[in-house]
């Protein structure tokens, strides 16, 4: 690839910019990021082995993050730390309790998924930045504006997006104070992040905890078209990009891998180092990214952000390509060529591997070692000497020293007190009293002054933030108190289910609507029984046009799954309602969507069991709905299923695709299960399990607590199966709802290919 210049505007832009650009680098563990920092990042992310979704990596340790801290702070390098889970509401004092050590902490920003962390942090631990992960799907300027909303300083872009959807929510969030990051490099999800349940679904290891077990990677029965990994995707490269994402403002370049090891983190960062410097300091880049191919990839594309949704994106091998790369690229026939590229590949990563030792060999996370120096003499002050490490302070009592009339103060009395320094930070050696005058007082106040003091200077001269004890939640009544039904359609032809029964009536919009057509308006408009149910994916022109849909038919009401289409709701005054794919899982996610956006209701996660849902405390005023009926949804993907499935003429996805298609097939894992692929008119290409989900039990269990249960009626996800007498499933919906045991009985008929299983397992 020859080398490009950026041009003059771009190169201006980048220096007009406060701001670097920050090279953001993954750390599963201490030696991955002792790599990062010396291969030059200026920032690393990571993980504790709880809270966040990367189960899989080796992750940190409290100590160690206060070790990482101090080094990566020696070397000008921030720390964020991963809290990208949804949590459960049993959770949440154990969340309360590491906030309360993280704030003191000299953490540089937390990355988040749950809605709930944003409240707790916005009102009780606002000095830490809350950076919006992936995992909140965010790709139109609405969801930007919610995320600001509620507190986040930084939002990661959806990796689906391409330069120039990044660039236009780019000068979004910098208008509204916020941050803007891009994975670079590293493996692609071929689901949307955040609305990926595959593996939930298929082991029970939800992708929203942290526990992906890659079904995309899974091997599957050949398909039509000749493939066995049909869903799995090469990895992400925008190396040769960079002038495009210092042209669209973006501030972050992430590289993904938090599985991955020191070797890997340090080959990748360090080469995009280079390149970044060559950019900055020449408006060149380098054409040689041959050390990318020396460590762990499946190949490399960039299609995603150039906008080209092509065949060329999939790749049939999903372990390491480095091998087959460098034999390809050396023209490598015979056994013995083969045998001596594999060598000089494997010397070459032996060489990087004895760079980076040879570069960390003397970086330490060792505790600072803390020594405490007392001096009592009478008719002086009480005098503490500070030894930490290489810097030492003294710091006295404003009192002086008196004779006691009857306590004293005693060594025993100081070490209980001051013995707390022994902490993540610092390794305190036993405290000294040699020249500790015995039978001596000053007030015990001042004691806990003189602490205090030592406190602030061993926090880098910062106040510590007290701990923060979060107040129980009141307990609310029901918004009704029979429980009632909701349903959804998503065809004209079903308008007449309206006759049959009193529910309310969704009306499931799709994800793609043609430009300036008024079909959906119309619709909405003459039909006001209809409430507006808005999908979770909403990009570009797509989240225009629904916005459109508000402005114009004003409805009284919506259920969105979108957080984008949420802030405008809120911004006209509509009542609104979350959708399930929020992912809702606790109560003060809740909190955040009624005090910050006037959130009507919500609808709980699907992914959690009764245990689990048993203890969510509602807001006032505030609706709880859960779906009993429904596909279950396994992935969403704006690349195509068909390409590499049964087949498509098109050589990469057009824009009247996403209108126009309406293919259905089944892909079938070597396990013999089988998955309906679907694609509606308007709708991304998306995987469904075989099973509907039917829960009969959490009409038994909640009717207590859920004003509203729901069912989908649309058809959508359905696959092959024969279409159900709707009209016989609303009756006995109804009936189960108001106790009649024989309903069961009847929808076990109707839904014979059916669980629950989410509802037993949970996250």
């Amino acid at each position: 690839m020859p080398p490009q210049k950026i041009t003059i505007k771009a190169l201006s832009g980048l220096f007009r910019m406060s701001r670097k650009i920050e090279l953001l680098a993954p750390g599963g563990d201490v030696e991955a990021i002792k790599a990062a920092i010396v291969a030059g990042a200026n920032a690393v992310y990571c993980g504790l082995d709880m809270f966040n979704a990367r189960n899989r990596a080796s992750n940190l340790s409290f100590d160690e993050l206060n070790g990482v801290l101090r080094l990566a702070h020696q070397y000008n390098c921030e720390v964020f730390l991963t809290l990208n889970v949804v949590i459960l509401e049993h959770e949440i004092v154990s969340l309360v309790r590491l906030l309360n050590k993280l704030v003191n902490s000299g953490i540089d920003g937390i990355i988040v998924q749950d809605l709930g962390i944003f409240n707790i942090v916005k009102k009780y631990f606002p000095s830490l930045h809350i950076h919006a992960s992936t995992q909140l799907t965010t790709h139109n300027e609405g969801q930007i504006l919610f995320l600001q909303k509620i507190g986040a300083t930084r939002v990661n872009l959806s990796r689906e997006l391409n330069l120039g959807e990044i660039k236009a929510l780019t000068a979004v969030a910098h208008d509204h104070d916020v941050l803007t990051e891009v994975f670079v490099h590293g493996a692609l999800c071929i689901a949307f992040s955040g609305q990926c349940y595959s593996s939930s679904v298929s082991v029970g290891n939800s992708g929203n905890r942290g526990r992906c077990s890659q079904a995309c990677r899974d091997e599957y029965e050949v398909t039509a078209e000749g493939h066995r990994f049909p869903l799995n995707l090469k990895d992400n490269s925008a190396y040769f990009d960079l002038p495009q994402l210092v042209d669209a403002g973006v501030d972050s370049l992430k590289v993904e891998g938090r599985i991955k090891g020191a070797h890997y983190v340090y080959t990748v960062v360090d080469t995009w180092r280079k390149q970044i410097n060559s950019f900055i300091e020449s408006g060149t880049l380098l054409t040689d990214d041959s050390n990318l191919h020396k460590v762990f990839n499946r190949s490399f594309t960039n299609s995603f952000l150039q906008g080209n949704l092509n065949k060329k994106m999939f790749t049939d091998n999903p372990r390491d390509n480095s091998v087959n790369y460098a034999v390809e690229k050396s023209d490598a026939i015979s056994v013995v060529q083969i045998h001596d590229v594999k060598q000089d590949l494997y010397n070459d990563k032996n060489a990087l591997g004895a760079e980076l030792a040879e570069k960390i060999k003397d970086l330490s996370i060792d505790k600072i070692a803390l020594t405490l120096i007392f001096t009592a003499k009478e008719n002086t002050p009480l005098t503490l000497n500070i030894i930490a490490g290489n810097t030492s302070f003294e710091i006295k009592t404003e009192s002086l020293l008196r004779v006691a009339d009857e306590i004293s103060m005693t060594p025993e009395t100081i070490d209980k007190r001051f013995r707390s320094f022994s902490n993540a930070t610092f390794e305190l050696a036993p405290m000294n009293f040699d020249n500790f005058d015995a039978n001596l007082t000053v007030p015990f106040k001042e004691l806990t002054d003189l602490k205090n003091q030592a406190a602030f200077l061993l926090n880098g001269s910062r106040e510590v933030i007290k701990h923060v004890d979060l107040p129980a939640l009141p307990k609310h009544s029901k918004v009704s108190q029979t429980p009632k039904l909701s349903l959804m359609i998503a065809n004209e032809k079903d308008l007449h289910l309206a006759d049959v029964t009193d529910a309310d009536i969704y009306f499931k919009l799709p994800e793609s609507l043609k430009k300036n057509c008024s079909k959906h308006i119309t619709l909405l408009q003459n039909n006001p029984r209809l409430i507006p149910w808005f999908p979770a994916v909403l990009i570009g022109k797509d989240y225009l046009e629904s916005v459109k849909i508000l402005e114009q038919v004003k409805p009284k009401r919506i259920v969105t799954n979108n957080t984008g289409i949420a802030y405008k709701a809120y911004e006209m005054g509509i009542e609104w309602v979350a959708g399930p794919f929020l992912n809702t899982t606790n109560s003060h996610a809740l909190l955040t969507l009624q005090e910050e956006l006037n959130c009507a209701g919500a609808f709980i996660s699907n992914e959690i069991n009764r245990g689990q849902i048993r203890n969510i405390t509602r807001p006032e005023n505030f609706k709880l709905c859960y779906s009993i009926y429904h596909p279950i949804l396994m992935m969403t993907s704006r690349q195509c299923f068909f390409q590499q499935t049964v087949g498509c003429k098109k050589p990469a996805i057009e824009d009247g695709c996403m209108l126009r298609c309406e293919k259905a097939t089944t892909i079938t894992n070597i396990k013999g299960i089988s998955f309906a692929v679907d694609k509606q008119k308007g709708g991304y290409p998306s995987i469904y399990n075989h099973e509907q989900f039917l829960n009969f039990d959490a009409v038994k269990d909640f009717s207590h607590l859920f004003d509203e249960f729901f069912i989908d009626l649309t058809n959508i996800g359905a696959g092959s199966k024969q279409e159900q007498d709707k009209v016989e499933l609303i009756k006995h919906f109804e009936a189960l709802l108001a106790g009649n045991d024989n309903a069961k009985t009847a929808l076990t008929k109707l839904v014979p290919i059916a669980t629950n299983a989410q509802y037993t397992q949970g996250l």
